[in-house]
């Protein structure tokens, strides 16, 4: 209850602080300075002045008795220089600048110099600030000058990050999800803050607000033990700084251009466009933008402004020889990104401001394909929206003793992943005499549209007493979804035409669309409708109320004690209660041995939050048809649900899509004459709501590390960690069948040599079938608790949370920056092990539930990685920089090959989101999950940029080389699991490659600085 109250002083706080002069958003940030004499010992009542000229101002403040002051409440703008005054005793001496990051508190050590000559002041190595001394948060930034200094594909700041350690290249599950995993986890488990405030996309996970180039200041990546302040995932972090205005005007304007072909090299395989989606050689794209950022009123109000647009072309096939076409369609992504970030000092105490980001996002999906053999005419095309709006208010005070920290944000993200190009319709698949594909006309098929209006509100006090500085801090996010999805209400239609059909529509070209097919009146091989097109949702509200105090020991030591506990409303979904232990104790301890280094150890507990696609999905792929809700009632009395559940409780009427035959077009029944089949609809899948509830997610981390300033400028590292996670999502078949293991002794080679001759898949099954090595689907029906009913399902499937995972690594860091050499550097190398028993909520056990034999290395785990930039500044206002990334090859799944089994379902239990959605298939006969390894893979990327002084800025051109060497990397690449080389055929077969690194590639860039 204390925290309560606590919590609703702060709101109160905040609501008068909001009220006293126009809201705005202050990004709060601390400085902690520690000031020593020549031999090491703490100076008590040393005087130390904070400056920021770019925002005008200036605070002095005095150590206590420990040698320390820590100033909080601090905007992120400008850089800080910090000093201390020449005494009798002591000379002068100054920090270099130092620019604070969201959320952080930055550390400062000043080690005094006996007193010299009057007007000389100390710098250099005795101003040491590249040290962590406050906690033992495992962290990573790169800061603006390295941001814009290295080779960045489209100005994608999340693509970055890969240069950092704990961070990799991700498998992602489809195409849009993130490009990034830290710690080898799943890129929709990071938690994605804009100024320690929610930008998460929070029905399937990943970032809202794609944060460019031009409003990040600073972004990092917290991989482990960081602050109680922190939290929702058991796994990492990305944090974005905004920059802000200053009494300077500044800005610039620039325009940059992928041109592809010729430049670009050839590659057989597709690129990635920046939404994760396939491009082939035709793609070209073009960015312009500009950012301005000055004063409205000197030293008291201050802007920044930015907006970025791109422009993406690519060409496809559309190629339907049947119908005497072969021709190319053009599509275009469009990104528009604008972002204003407005500050103002109420008082010398009060800081205030406001944020707003809205991105408009447009992916294009025009027909056609990536080559031959794509017979999808632009009538089917369909866009993908990405649109998100956020606003965000905070006000932060910075008192002597006293400092606060209090925002308020709201956010709407629109997702419509298939907005079809043409009015609403049915879509007919167009098969020719042969019975394959010869045309895809009409509209998408499906409807996917999510809704998500969230409002999130975060306060923090901080009060310091002696030798402990206490913060006491709520953060409530409250979510409303909605969506509308399924299949297509208008119907989807297969029909096959006669060669005089198929002559009759020859004449149409591109033009062709659904009603020129059905007007022929065809024969019908299968009518599909969408019986539920409505739009439904729920809501989450994410509750966290957490203490912590930073308690110095003595005047090198310092532990931080946190707990923190976290609520999550969408663990009380289905038949469970809801998941209120989630308490979570952390604790950080840092050491200085000396003024030039940190030890640091760390040890928690950190709690996440559930995807609200694990309710959703539950929703829509559920029924309360009769004939499910016997089932549900005799799984019921077999104990596979709990007798005391409600079926109500886990039951929807979600999306159902009935097939009712018909001859041909004319004689099938229209959407509206077709609801009363829902009740006898079968379902190869049903999902219900959890019988037993859900729990969050949670991990217990643990790092120790040390940390050394061999120079002003270099900082080394050493840093091991370790983490297990518990409850993580995954799917469980409640229906499943009986567990079946293939006849190993049956799996010979004069069999497999057999199985290959025989003619086709049926007659391989029915070999195989007799020796023991795959099962019918209809014998493991025969096994399974309850047999599918009219209405029913095969599959019964539930998320639960049980899956776990371990994660450990050892990473060397070196750091070097520029300050008045021509070089700078930052290294890392990375020996780390993920395993894990599930890799994303829609994975499942390859056999009946079993999941013991799913422990295995994640789809993103790596053993070796090297990261290598350096930055040289050979001439004045040129820039070179070379950045390495060497990878140890990622896992591969290896999965029975239908060549010789006749089926890749081995055990017959049928597939769940598609047999390699996930790379969770049936393994190859003796196989263990993810067994194998792809070979290592190498990328080094080059920058250069030149600025030229003119009109008082500078114009800067700029060449950027990817993949300088054309390697052909089979992993180590951002990629979606469908099209990885990870899933490869066991059994000794030959090497399929499917997808490549991006090969050598240009973009050019040209910009006016002022």
């Amino acid at each position: 209850m204390t925290i309560l109250r606590t919590g609703a002083a702060a709101t109160a706080l905040a609501a008068a602080a909001l009220v006293a002069a126009t809201p705005a958003q202050a990004q709060q940030a601390g400085i902690e300075i520690t000031v020593v004499d020549t031999a090491g010992a703490p100076v008590a009542g040393a005087e130390v002045t904070i400056a920021n000229p770019a925002i005008g101002l200036s605070r002095t403040v005095r150590t206590n008795e420990r040698g320390t002051v820590q100033v909080d409440g601090l905007t992120t703008a400008g850089e800080y220089l910090v000093s201390v005054p020449a005494s009798d005793r002591y000379a002068a001496i100054a920090a270099q600048p130092v620019e604070l990051r969201a959320n952080f508190t930055r550390s400062v050590i000043l080690q005094l110099a006996a007193a010299q000559s009057a007007g000389i002041i100390v710098t250099a190595s005795r101003a040491i600030t590249g040290l962590n001394t406050a906690n033992a948060e495992i962290s990573a930034s790169l800061g603006r000058e390295q941001l814009v200094a290295l080779p960045i594909e489209g100005r994608d700041v999340l693509g970055a990050l890969i240069r950092l350690p704990n961070v990799v290249p991700s498998t992602g599950f489809f195409p849009e999800a993130p490009s990034i995993s830290i710690n080898g986890s799943n890129g929709l488990d990071t938690n994605y803050l804009i100024d320690g405030l929610d930008n998460n996309e929070n029905f399937l996970g990943g970032i809202r607000f794609p944060v460019p180039l031009g409003f990040t200041r600073e972004v990092t990546v917290l991989a482990n033990s960081y602050s109680a302040a922190y939290g929702r995932t058991a796994n990492g972090i990305v944090n974005y700084t905004t920059p802000s205005g200053s009494n300077d005007f500044t800005g610039e304007i620039y325009s940059l251009v992928r041109p592809g072909r010729p430049l670009d090299s050839r590659s057989p395989f597709p690129r990635r466009d920046l939404s994760g989606n396939p491009v082939g050689e035709s793609f070209e794209r073009y960015q312009t933008g500009f950012a301005a950022g000055g004063p409205i009123s000197r030293d008291k109000t201050f802007f920044y402004a930015n907006y970025e647009y791109t422009r993406d072309r690519n060409t496809q096939v559309v190629d339907a020889p049947a119908l005497a076409i072969v021709d190319t369609v053009t599509g275009n992504n469009t990104f528009h990104l604008a972002s204003l970030r407005i500050d103002h000092r109420l008082t010398e105490d009060w800081t205030l401001g406001l944020r707003g980001n809205v991105g408009r996002v447009t992916i294009d999906r025009p027909g056609g394909g990536l080559g031959g053999g794509n017979a999808t005419f632009p009538s089917a095309g369909s866009q993908q929206d990405r649109n998100s709006t956020l606003v965000a208010a905070t006000a932060s005070y910075a008192g002597s003793e006293w400092s606060y920290d209090g925002a308020v944000q709201f956010s709407r993200f629109r997702w419509d992943y298939g907005e079809a190009v043409g009015a609403p319709g049915p879509q007919v698949v167009v098969r020719d005499t042969t019975g394959l594909v010869a045309a895809v006309v009409g509209n998408p098929g499906f409807v996917f549209d999510s809704l998500e209006e969230t409002w999130q509100t975060t306060h923090r006090l901080q009060r310091a007493f002696g030798a402990h500085t206490l913060r006491v801090g709520a953060d409530v996010i409250r979510s409303d979804f909605a969506l509308l999805g399924g299949g297509n209400p208008d119907g989807n239609f297969t029909v096959d035409l006669t060669a005089g059909q198929l002559a009759s529509l020859a004449g149409r070209g591109l033009a062709l669309n659904a009603q020129d097919v059905l007007a022929l009146n065809p024969v019908v091989a299968n009518y599909a409708v969408e019986l539920r097109p409505q739009s439904f949702g729920t809501s989450q509200t994410l509750l966290a109320f957490y203490l912590e105090d930073q308690w110095q020991l003595s005047p090198t030591l310092t532990a931080t004690l946190g707990l923190r506990w976290d609520y999550d409303t969408l663990t009380e979904e289905g038949s469970g209660s809801g998941d209120t232990d989630n308490i979570a104790p952390r604790l950080a301890l840092n050491w200085q041995p000396g003024a030039r280094s940190s030890v640091r150890f760390g040890a928690g507990i950190f709690t996440g939050k559930l995807s609200y696609a694990v309710v959703s999905d539950a929703l829509q792929r559920n029924t309360t048809a009769p004939g499910f809700l016997a089932q549900l009632g005799q799984l019921q009395a077999a104990g596979l649900i709990p007798a005391s559940t409600d079926l109500s409780d886990i039951t929807f009427d979600g999306n159902l899509t009935v097939a009712p035959p018909c001859a041909t077009v004319s004689a099938c029944p229209s959407p509206e004459a077709v609801q009363a089949l829902r009740g006898t609809a079968t379902l190869g899948e049903g999902r219900i709501l959890s019988p037993t509830g859900y729990d969050n997610p949670w991990s217990v981390q643990l790092s120790g590390g040390y940390q050394y300033q061999a120079a002003e400028h270099l900082t080394l590292s050493v840093d091991a960690l370790y983490s297990r996670s518990h409850n993580l999502v995954r799917l469980r078949d409640l229906n499943a069948p009986a567990p079946f293991s293939p006849n190993l002794a049956n799996l010979t080679d004069a069999n497999i040599a057999e199985l290959r001759a025989l003619p086709d898949n049926a007659a391989r099954f029915a070999l195989a079938r007799s020796l023991g090595l795959v099962r019918s689907q209809a014998d493991a029906d025969a096994t399974r608790p309850v047999a599918l009913v009219p209405g029913g399902a095969r599959q019964i499937t539930v998320s639960e949370t049980a899956g776990e995972a371990e994660y450990l690594a050892l990473i060397l860091q070196a750091i070097k920056l520029r300050g008045d050499d021509d070089y700078a550097f930052r290294v890392s190398y990375t020996l780390s092990s993920l395993k894990n028993d599930t890799d994303d909520i829609n994975f499942r056990a390859a056999n009946a539930n079993d999941f013991s034999t799913e422990w295995g290395p994640s789809a993103n785990d790596r053993r070796h990685v090297i990261s290598a930039v350096g930055y040289l500044y050979p001439a004045n206002g040129l820039t070179v920089t070379l950045a390495a990334l060497f990878q140890s090859g990622q896992p591969v799944n290896l999965v029975p090959d239908a060549r010789i089994f006749g089926t890749q379902d081995l055990n017959g239990d049928g597939a769940s989101f598609g047999e390699n959605f996930l790379g969770n298939s049936d393994r190859y006969p003796g196989e263990g999950r993810n067994s194998a390894r792809l070979p290592w893979s190498a990328s080094i990327d080059m920058g250069v940029r030149y600025a030229l002084p003119v009109f008082g800025g500078r114009i800067e051109a700029s060449a950027d080389v990817f993949n300088i060497l054309n390697a052909n990397n089979q992993s180590g690449f951002a990629n979606a699991a469908t099209t990885s080389n990870q899933i490869q055929f066991g059994g000794g077969a030959d090497f399929v490659q499917r997808n490549a690194g991006p090969p050598r590639q240009f973009q050019f860039g040209l910009g006016y600085k002022f």
